[in-house]
């Protein structure tokens, strides 16, 4: 009977635990969503034709006319709205590689993925000048032939978080040096629009690519959350997981294409944005408390992220800056910090 009460308290002890944990996400998720309406808005009334918040919720609501409601709703959201959906869709992706591989340097960016999808969409700008459809389509051939060849290459009886990391920097740079070989290959104007766009900008973003974009990324967002539960057990060790009754290896795998396709649909339409995957799952966490990765704050603050960033690029210079040189200058010295913190712990 003792032991079977110790059992009981010890269950219910843990059922708290995991509520608490779950409400302090719901929390973290109203209150970063609070964050990105306040940080939309200021996007939106800045700009070379200042605006005030008033004009900027009768816009959006209908209330205003003329060039107004033209800069709000047709110059200036479809790029908030770009930076909104593709900022959570990497926040997704890199939470999804870092819980998978149980290491929080596995980033899209960082083990080459992004590189690939990079190099796939290039081909098709070089070699077809393609449409935004052949564009997803090349990224994310490019995104999961870069991933097989990293698994491949990482594969020492079974893939290990490090190793596949280690590798993944390797292949990072050889794509990196594909990718200038076929810039400078390429005509001047073709060269100078796709070093432009390898950057990471969002500048030109249309309506139709944050539709269709957007349309990708909720049908990937759906699977990943069908994925939750099975990724987070795997955090425990394959063998914990197989033994509640998870297919590790479908898993796995559903969860390698939902990432990748989640880094190629964001590289297709804006270049590739770096570091936002690595660091809004670690910044997730730390606000949630949670003992492994979370999907839904991952996601929150990878759009403020982005959405911040953006803001940044357009503002903190004379002259408009790609998004992604804000988030590489912010970005590495998180990527430094980590590799020390993890070099440390290994030593």
């Amino acid at each position: 009977m003792s032991v079977d009460l110790g059992r009981r308290v010890l269950v219910l002890r843990r059922r708290r635990v995991a509520v608490r944990l779950e409400w302090r996400s719901l929390v973290v998720c109203a209150v970063l969503a609070v964050a990105l309406a306040a940080m939309a808005v200021l996007a939106l009334m800045t700009g070379s034709y200042q605006l005030s918040p008033g004009q900027v919720v009768s816009a959006l609501t209908g209330g205003e006319s003329g060039l107004v409601h033209d800069i709000v709703v047709e110059w200036r959201l479809p790029r908030v709205a770009a930076a909104l959906v593709f900022g959570a869709a990497l926040g997704v992706s890199g939470a999804v590689f870092q819980s998978m591989l149980r290491n929080p340097l596995a980033d899209p960016s960082v083990i080459g993925f992004s590189q690939g999808s990079y190099t796939g969409a290039l081909i098709v700008i070089l070699a077809v000048n393609g449409t935004y459809a052949q564009l997803v389509g090349g990224a994310l051939l490019g995104g999961m032939a870069t991933a097989v060849a990293v698994y491949l290459l990482a594969y020492r009886r079974g893939v290990q978080g490090f190793r596949l990391i280690i590798v993944g920097i390797g292949v990072s740079a050889m794509l990196d040096s594909i990718n200038v070989w076929l810039i400078l290959q390429a005509d001047l104007e073709q060269a100078m629009a796709a070093a432009a766009w390898g950057a990471g900008s969002l500048n030109g973003v249309s309506w139709s690519q944050v539709a269709v974009g957007g349309a990708c990324i909720a049908v990937l967002l759906l699977q990943a959350a069908m994925l939750s539960r099975p990724m987070r057990q795997m955090e425990l060790g394959d063998d914990a997981a197989a033994s509640h009754g998870v297919r590790v290896s479908p898993t796995r795998l559903g969860l390698v294409v939902v990432g990748v396709a989640l880094t190629a649909t964001v590289t297709a339409a804006s270049g590739p944005i770096a570091f936002i995957s690595l660091v809004a799952p670690q910044i997730a966490r730390r606000l949630a408390r949670t003992a492994g990765i979370t999907l839904a704050p991952a996601a929150f603050v990878g759009a403020l992220l982005c959405l911040t960033a953006d803001y940044l690029a357009q503002h903190v210079a004379p002259t408009p800056l790609p998004v992604g040189i804000i988030t590489v200058v912010l970005g590495g010295g998180y990527l430094g910090w980590l590799l020390f913190i993890e070099a440390r712990r290994r030593l």
